[in-house]
This record gives structure tokens, sequence and C-alpha cells, in this order.
């Protein structure tokens, strides 16, 4: 089988640029951070690969943003018999195959993606110090009012279930947990 996987980190972003016209058989797509391998899409992907399978990646940063996990997540495909192909960067690491230059590359392009994310929360941190320092950031505002709470709660109650009550009020299962 042919496995494409997409991710993007926020729900405000889009797949649309990543393996435009590439085929597959199964597509698997995310919209969550790259900070670690604790993705449903990634670890349903994992455990539906075969000897054989191909998985295309648009660039090494949408499967790992830390060098580790871009190791061994390579390492861990190409164990089960399946190719990753990086389309970006042009790199194919098969069972078969093993190129110390193609994993020399990986190992730096990987490198430099753990920068990028390291420097964007660096910067995230400096601004908000900066916001704090002048009034401006009050932190992250509440999804909910106090009356939307207690009517979750009555609907949990009721045993609504989480998936239907998170719908209706248009947040997540997570959020409602937390709220909890």
């Amino acid at each position: 089988m042919i496995f494409n996987y997409k991710r993007v980190s926020t729900t405000d972003q889009n797949t649309k640029r990543q393996l435009l016209d590439i085929s597959c058989d199964r597509e698997y797509v995310e919209k969550i951070s790259g900070k670690d391998t604790n993705r449903p899409e990634l670890q349903a992907m994992l455990l539906n690969l075969r000897a054989g399978d191909v998985v295309n990646c648009h660039s090494m940063d949408r499967l790992a943003r830390n060098t580790k996990d871009l190791l061994n997540l390579v390492e861990e495909i190409t164990h089960k018999g399946a190719k990753i192909i990086f389309h970006k960067e042009n790199l194919t690491f098969a069972p078969n195959k093993q190129d110390p230059y193609q994993k020399m590359m990986m190992t730096m392009l990987g490198a430099v993606a753990e920068l990028e994310r390291n420097l964007i929360l660096e910067r995230q941190r400096e601004g908000i110090a900066l916001a704090k320092l002048h009034g401006k950031y009050k932190g992250g505002q509440p999804k909910l009012t106090a009356q939307q709470v207690e009517e979750i709660k009555a609907l949990i109650n009721n045993n609504t279930p989480i998936t239907q009550i998170a719908k209706q009020y248009g947040i997540s299962r997570r959020t409602i947990y937390n709220y909890l």
C-alpha cells in the first residue's frame, strides 16, 4: 500500500501544498504539533505499515520536529520493511538500502528543523515576556463562560456523549475534560 502522511501544526493551517500530485491508497492528515510522536494519525499509520508499503511525506519537518524522533521514526518504518520518501528533500529510505550520505543529510536537516522549532519557541517566550512587561498579555481567553460549563456538566450527568457536547459548543473534547 501507498500511504501519504501530511501534517500542519494548527487547525488554522491547511495541507494543500503537501504532496500535491502524489496518489496513494490511504492518507493520514493531522493538524497537531510535531513536537513529539504522540499523534493519533501517525501512530495509526505506523500500526498499519507492512513490508513493501511506501510512505510519502512532503518534508522531514512534517514527520518530526526533532532529530531523535525523525531518526527513530525512519528506523521504525524501514525496520517494518516499508520505504519512506521525503519529496522536498528528495531522500528515500528503504529497508534494504543503507546510504550513509542520505542518513547524514537526514540528520543535518532534522537538526535544522529542530533548531527552527526551538527558535520559534524562544521568540514566542520573548514576545510574551515583553507583552507582560507592558501589561498587554493576559494569557489565553476562556473558551466557555461559567454558565456554559454548568450546562456541559448537566449534559454529562445526563449521559450525553462528550463528542456530541464538543460539537454542540464548537470546542474540542480535550477542552471539555480540562474544564471538568
